[in-house]
Formats: structure tokens, C-alpha cells, sequence
């Protein structure tokens, strides 16, 4: 079983205990066994029947193609939504609206200059320089990388951002870990 991304588990304290997580385009449910053992309430959504079957009795599941269909979630709103290897910019825009306030957005993904590395190489599964900043602009940036990681190789953009609580939040209040 593959275990989570140091991204994911490096911010899922920033998550509400017991709060709503989405996991968008979950596959098999790395993500979604890690945070369910956790105590919070998951939904994966993702268009592969057989991924979402390894993921049953963990919480929520939803079969839809992000691709070609509509976004399946409506204006639901979670406390955490978690994306890792997956693009697709046509909802790029309602996944980040999917943070609830004070909910928190940890994206990463492959970004420009991964096909030197090997695949995803078509630069319509690539973030261009700078994408991920711009779909997250009305979130506050707690971390933010661009660039290498080892094992394998590959090229990433990776963002940790909260949407802040109107009239409460003030940047900079939120714990970082090391």
C-alpha cells in the first residue's frame, strides 16, 4: 500500500479534528486511509470504479469523471482539500472554492520541465510557473515549493494554503511544522 505524501501529512495538522476532508481524483485511497484513521470525515472522488472499490467503508465515495462531466460536488465546502498527481484545469477553480473557511487547501502535482524526468510529460498535465500561487490568490500561503524531489525524479509545484475566516483570521496566526 503506498503511503501518503510527506506534503499531505507535513500540513494535515492545519485540518479541524473530525473535519471534512476531499480528496480529489483519490485512486485507491492512500490519502483517504491515512486521514480516516485520523478521525476525519473523508469523500474521494475519482472515475476509476475499481480505485474507489479498495476505498470502501472509509467515508464518502463518489464515481465521476473531473474531465468530462460537471464538478460532481456542487458548492459543497470541506475543511481540507487534498490533491496529489492530478491536474486538470477546467476545475482548478472549484477545487480551490471547495476550501470551507478556515479550511485548508494542500495541492501537489506536476509542474513545467517534469518531462525531462519522465511522465506526466504533456503540458496539459503540467502546472505552468507560478499556477498553483495564482489559483490559490484569495487563500493565505502558508508554504509554497517549486522544483525538484528525488525518488524518482520529478519536477512539482506544491502549495499549503488556508482560506481565511472573515473578520476573525489575521495572517501568519497558523502553526507551521517542520
Amino acid at each position: 500500500m503506498d503511503l501518503p505524501s510527506p506534503w499531505v501529512t507535513r500540513f494535515a495538522h492545519l485540518i479541524p479534528g473530525g473535519g471534512s476532508v476531499l480528496d480529489v481524483a483519490c485512486g485507491s485511497g492512500r490519502h483517504l486511509r491515512w486521514l480516516a484513521a485520523r478521525g476525519f470525515a473523508v469523500t474521494g472522488v475519482d472515475r476509476d470504479a475499481q480505485a474507489l472499490a479498495e476505498c470502501r467503508g472509509l467515508g464518502e465515495l463518489i464515481e465521476a469523471d473531473l474531465e468530462s462531466g460537471p464538478w460532481p460536488l456542487g458548492d459543497r465546502r470541506f475543511d481540507a482539500v487534498i490533491v496529489t498527481h492530478y491536474l486538470w484545469r477546467d476545475n482548478l477553480a472549484q477545487v480551490v472554492s471547495a476550501v470551507a473557511p478556515g479550511g485548508v487547501l494542500i495541492y501537489e502535482t506536476f509542474a513545467a520541465g517534469n518531462a525531462r524526468y519522465g511522465r506526466p510529460s504533456n503540458p496539459q498535465f503540467l502546472l505552468r510557473p507560478g499556477e498553483l500561487l495564482d489559483a490559490a490568490r484569495d487563500l493565505h500561503v502558508l508554504a509554497y515549493e517549486d522544483g525538484l524531489l528525488d525518488a524518482p525524479l520529478r519536477r512539482v509545484q506544491r502549495i499549503a494554503a488556508i482560506r481565511p475566516v472573515p473578520g476573525i483570521d489575521e495572517p501568519g496566526h497558523h502553526r507551521l511544522v517542520a
